[in-house]
């Protein structure tokens, strides 16, 4: 009978290792059944489950290793595996996998102790741990800097709901965000990314704005902060501060376009997207005006908002054709998924407001980016401390394989 055998080799990563290993092993017809390596600040630990079939000399091969491993100034560990225990393992390969991502402005060793000892406590284990951001210098931390840690994850989970609610008590003590994702095929196949505009895409809400030049800047921020809280019906709620700016000049939107702030990682997470081919979308209760100025900005495909009506050259007070409020964004986002040939599971929807929880709910990633309260706990994902290209991370997609230029580690 053929023998299982693990072994384990550490020490200073140098070129020729992996290959002087498997050399060895191939002289002597060994099935490799499982390998793993990685790398830390130029030091290796790599694994190999190893079946040796039972003709060849066990003794030899190892004594060669062994010989191998000093030579390269490695540690080498020989174990002996049992059937009983490889049938485990093998039968363990249909349970669910999970990921989480454990985002902040810096990792500290108090944020991993916390955030894997929920993962101990609902009993999952940890396949792998990868850090997808770049690495940080020492001394005082660069503006905006990103820190991201991946947990690839397995096991089962009997209550997702308990273990939900203290990944985010979690979050909430450490300042984090932690995102948890079943890993299945979508995770790295989403093909669309819809967001909403005002407070997601860029950092105001126009219609404050707009109201401020007004003159009826505090009536129309009540109104509007109590509807994104979702106090308020959102389509009564737009209607009633649109006509509040009745007699506004039509040039205060250009001055307030002129002064409007891109959403911190914005400009490279769209580029990011481009470049990888994916579609974007924005799915907006403000106005098409600031949202087809948005669209030259960042090169966004898909543009649905709310028409200001504007009459010799002053705004009336009323808004043309359907208003777009939550359940219009849902069925929109829909529309946009058909038309790009794609299921919903390779969607991903991104906003702050109540107004944005049905598209939210539909997506196959539903992001609430520094969002109210309401939306945060409602939400399945939820961002507050990076910026918006940290989307990117919960796709897996490390710095390494970004494009980076030097306006991308300024703020937008």
């Amino acid at each position: 009978m053929n023998d299982i055998v693990l072994i384990t080799l550490s020490g200073a990563d140098k070129p020729g290792i992996t290959a002087g290993v498997t050399g060895l092993l191939a002289e002597h017809s060994v099935n490799v059944l499982d390998i793993g390596q990685a790398v830390i600040h130029a030091t290796l630990s790599m694994g190999l489950l190893l079946e040796i079939p039972a003709a060849a000399p066990h003794s030899a091969i190892e004594h060669a290793l062994q010989g191998f491993a000093a030579r390269q100034q490695l540690q080498l560990r020989w174990q002996q595996v049992t059937a009983e225990s490889y049938g485990d393992w093998v039968a363990a390969q249909g349970r669910a996998r999970y990921i989480t991502t454990l985002l902040a402005r810096k990792i500290t060793a108090d944020q991993l102790a916390r955030v894997s000892g929920v993962f101990a406590r609902h009993g999952l284990g940890i396949d792998g741990i990868s850090r997808l951001s770049g690495r940080i210098p020492l001394g005082e931390l660069p503006p905006l800097s990103k820190a991201c840690v991946e947990f690839s994850l397995r096991g089962s989970v009997p209550d997702v709901a308990a273990f939900r609610r203290e990944l985010l008590e979690v979050a909430s003590a450490l300042e984090v965000d932690l995102a948890f994702q079943e890993d299945t095929m979508y995770r790295r196949n989403r093909r669309l990314v819809a967001f909403d505009m005002d407070s997601t895409l860029i950092e105001a809400e126009v219609i404050d704005e707009l109201a401020r030049l007004a003159g009826v800047g505090e009536q129309v921020s009540a109104i509007t902060e109590r509807a994104m809280r979702g106090e308020l019906d959102f389509a009564a709620s737009f209607r009633e501060r649109v006509a509040l700016l009745k007699g506004l000049p039509e040039s205060a939107l250009q001055e307030v376009a002129a002064n409007l702030r891109i959403t911190e990682g914005a400009r490279h997470l769209i580029s990011t997207l481009r470049a990888l081919g994916y579609r974007t979308a924005i799915l907006s209760g403000g106005f098409t005006y600031f949202a087809h100025w948005l669209q030259r900005q960042l090169g966004i495909d898909y543009v649905h908002a709310n028409e200001l009506e504007i009459a010799q050259g002053v705004v009336t007070g009323n808004v043309s054709g359907v208003i777009v409020d939550g359940e219009r964004k849902a069925a929109l986002l829909r529309q946009l998924a058909s038309r790009e040939g794609i299921d919903l599971q390779q969607v991903i929807a991104v906003g702050d407001g109540a107004n944005d929880l049905p598209m939210l709910s539909i997506a196959g990633l539903g992001i609430a980016f520094r969002a109210k309260p309401l939306v945060q706990q409602s939400a399945e994902q939820s961002i507050s401390t990076l910026g918006l290209d940290a989307i990117l991370y919960l796709l897996g997609i490390s710095d390494r394989y970004q494009p980076a230029s030097a306006s991308d580690i300024r703020p937008d």
